[in-house]
């Protein structure tokens, strides 16, 4: 019987320890959604001038 009820209390830990990476990788999944949407027009627009600035000189032309 002492066997038994240390077999269900690891498995009940293990099942807590998912729920809690889980609720890990969700926040770091939202944290990671908000910093793209926050900043994503500030980098698009800093490969956009570096894109540019590598076209114009190679080509002499200002087009990506």
């Amino acid at each position: 019987m002492e066997h038994n009820d240390v077999a269900a209390k690891r498995r009940d830990e293990r099942g807590a320890s998912a729920v809690e990476y889980g609720l890990l990788i969700a926040g770091i999944a939202a944290l990671v959604v908000l910093v793209v949407f926050s900043f994503g027009h500030v980098i698009s627009d800093l490969f956009g001038n570096s894109c540019g600035t590598v076209a114009g000189t190679i080509n002499g032309t200002t087009g990506c």
